[in-house]
């Protein structure tokens, strides 16, 4: 039986239309150039400078991390040496902090029985004790002393010059004055309330410059301050110290 021969169907298959170009945007230009003449690679004048740029800045690059590098190994040897010469010093000289304390006061001036401006006078016996051994010490100008009680500033004053000797105890007296000066009603309440109960406090601030002597060398000026509170049982000329306490700090620069 011969095969029975079907006839072939073309089926059309449709292509999608080639898409158009999109509408450039109104102003807007479309330039466009050949593949030959798209440049990917600068020109040979422009390598050779790009080059010759990369070199000065890798070694600019190299100097300034040579330039850091020595630097901060300098600034190691240098904190190193100081330490190393604290340690000996220390270990040779041994330095103590001085004290300081308020022997005595005595206190005139004050009438509380009117509010009229008070011109106090404090007479204050400050001793200073040096407990080093190889260590003296110079108090210069530029030194003051006031007196408070609570946040009102009484009176004002300077400290003796004087060199202090090692292994030694100084005791010297300085007056501490106030002029015109207006008290609140609350401070003037205060007070009075104070002295009735016998027990005034009072806030001693000390400021002095001083230099350190070690063998025949002296350091640079050294600020010290002293911070004394104290409570009095009376504002006269007698009145006895029934509380004080001192705290001492130094500002090395």
């Amino acid at each position: 039986m011969a095969d029975k021969v079907h006839p072939s169907i073309d089926i059309p298959i449709h292509s999608p239309p080639p898409s158009k170009p999109a509408a450039a945007a109104p102003n807007t230009y479309i330039i466009q150039l050949p593949k030959d003449q798209i440049y990917r690679h600068p020109p040979p004048e422009n390598a050779e400078r790009f080059k010759k740029l990369s070199k000065l800045n890798r070694r600019s690059s190299n100097r300034c991390c040579r330039c850091f590098k020595y630097t901060l190994a300098a600034a190691i040897l240098l904190l190193l040496l100081l330490g190393i010469a604290a340690a000996v010093f220390y270990l040779v000289y041994k330095p103590e902090s001085p004290n300081y304390t308020v022997d005595s006061i005595a206190i005139t001036g004050f009438n509380l029985t009117s509010r009229r401006p008070i011109s106090p006078e404090f007479d204050v016996v400050i001793r200073a004790k040096n407990p080093n051994d190889k260590i003296g010490i110079y108090y210069e100008k530029k030194s003051s002393v006031q007196v408070y009680f609570s946040e009102d500033r009484l009176s004002a004053g300077v400290l003796p010059v004087f060199y202090q000797p090692v292994n030694n105890v100084t005791v010297f007296k300085t007056a501490v004055r106030g002029n015109n000066i207006v008290l609140s009603r609350a401070v003037h309440s205060q007070l009075l309330k104070a002295q009735t109960e016998k027990k005034v406090a009072l806030r001693l601030n000390l400021k002095a410059p001083i230099r350190i002597k070690v063998g025949g060398v002296k350091t640079w000026t050294i600020k010290v301050k002293v911070k004394c509170d104290i409570t009095v049982d009376s504002l006269t000329a007698k009145s006895k110290i029934v509380w004080k306490h001192c705290d001492y700090s130094a500002k090395l620069w």
